[in-house]
């Protein structure tokens, strides 16, 4: 996300040559117009693609796809300007209030998230305003650029016979479910096990050993991991509010938190280094497990459950409102909404190998056996589902999937749309970028093309 900010024209290049990193909280990576590109905006982004599960590629490609995808943004801002396209204050107030509300609710209050921010709350609308103004003014520009793309019907039917008969888009299986979730008591003393264990871990790297050596060994967080429990570079609002609290803490390289509680697990950080607003860490996670008996007792309970349910005593829908402990599906009667989409609709790859296990062996309607799972936090839980509904995978078809491919070839108008006007306006448009960037496979050449 660009933020606003005034450098003088000698600081940019020497920023852009590397001779003045010493002078500068944060490394200038982008000029488009009047909008600056922060480094920690490229890290930041690419960071969010990863929480979302897309892959753009190795870690390379991921800042490089980043880098275009805030270009891009910066490019409609400017030319928001030049376009006279203004947002109304009370536009951005409005939308500031909704994000601001959604900070507090999330934190626990205006206490809670004044302390997770560590500024005041006047402070944090300032901070907020003009990346919420961007925003808008962004999507305004690009709703300009685009119209209102409709598609007719013998447009729909171009597309479609524009795909050779062996390249037709696959329409993928669409699974729909309801859950009813147990999780099985932690006892105190497997909590206690566990901080004794990364108690353990902190005090082998104060007494020598590295600290990635024990991540990539025994944190439970398995894709940090793999790089050795590195998070990069992180700002407060990518992170939980208790590890944010106890991250920002930390201000040595080297430094090792106290012990972490999180609705992840626990865990201990470590601190590599702060540039403004980002910090570089890195964790170890352990996430306690429940003993079998907590399972067995949960399974008990939710086998008793699916039994009431089969004799028609009560509706999956009441009893999911009634006993599933997840919050959110339970407010809706058991239907689990896919984060990524918004929708109740998922592919399988979008459900943890447990549950894609047993909706295999199930038929529409029918209610599953108690079975073990692990949320998309890592959170062990029980739990029973219900199939809703399941289409089957098929090559797209005119006649059956007529809306579906009316959204693709929608999406495609606009898509050659916006690229003509990427093209056309790069061409009249002050662009820089730091040489980094220079060997990006970029989309649009004409980010470099000066």
């Amino acid at each position: 996300m660009t933020k606003k900010i005034i450098f003088a024209t000698s600081l940019i290049f020497t920023v852009f040559s590397g001779l003045a990193q010493e002078q500068i909280i944060d490394e200038i990576v982008g000029i488009v117009g009047q909008k600056i590109i922060l480094k920690s905006d490229v890290e930041s982004t690419a960071l969010q693609y990863k929480s979302r599960g897309e892959n753009h590629g190795n870690e390379k490609q991921e800042r490089c796809f980043a880098l275009e995808e805030l270009l891009y943004q910066a490019l409609l801002v400017n030319q928001a300007a030049i376009d006279s396209i203004e947002v109304s204050d009370a536009q951005v107030e409005a939308e500031l209030q909704r994000r601001m509300n959604m900070f507090e609710e999330q934190t626990g209050g205006r206490e809670a998230m004044e302390k997770y921010f560590n500024k005041p709350y006047a402070e944090i609308e300032n901070r907020f305003r003009d990346i919420v103004k961007d925003q808008l003014l962004a999507n305004q520009m690009e709703a300009t650029v685009t119209g209102n793309i409709t598609v007719t019907p013998e447009e729909v039917k171009k597309f479609f016979k524009s795909f050779p008969k062996d390249s037709l888009p696959l329409i993928e299986s669409k699974i729909e479910l309801a859950q009813i979730v147990i999780y099985p008591k932690i006892k105190d003393e497997q909590v206690n096990q566990i901080k004794k264990t990364l108690k353990r871990y902190k005090e082998r790297v104060e007494n020598g050993e590295d600290f990635a050596f024990l991540a990539n060994l025994y944190s439970d967080d398995l894709a940090s991991a793999q790089k050795d429990g590195d998070l990069g570079w992180i700002r407060r609002g990518d992170l939980v509010p208790e590890f944010a609290a106890a991250a920002f803490e930390l201000d040595e390289p080297g430094e090792i938190s106290d012990i972490v509680k999180t609705e992840y697990g626990y865990h201990i950080i470590q601190f590599l280094g702060k540039k403004g607003e980002r910090i570089h860490i890195r964790h170890i996670l352990k996430i306690p497990k429940p003993l079998t008996s907590e399972k067995i007792k949960a399974k008990a309970k939710l086998d008793s459950i699916a039994r009431e349910i089969r004799n028609g005593n009560i509706t999956f829908e009441k009893a999911a409102m009634l006993y599933s402990e997840d919050k959110e599906s339970s407010k809706s009667g058991g239907v689990v909404v896919n984060p990524y989409t918004g929708t109740s609709e998922f592919v399988s790859s979008q459900l943890d190998p447990a549950t894609n296990y047993i909706l295999k062996q199930m038929k529409t309607g029918e209610i599953s056996e108690p079975f073990e799972s692990t949320n998309m936090k890592g959170k062990p839980e029980i739990k029973i589902i219900k199939l809703l509904n399941r289409t089957q995978p098929h090559v797209a078809d005119i006649n059956t999937d007529y809306q579906e491919i009316s959204d693709l070839a929608k999406e495609n108008k606009k898509t050659e749309i916006i690229s003509q006007w990427i093209k056309k306006i790069q061409k009249s448009t002050y662009i820089k970028i730091n040489e980094d960037y220079y060997d990006c496979n970029f989309k649009y050449k004409g980010w470099l093309e000066k």
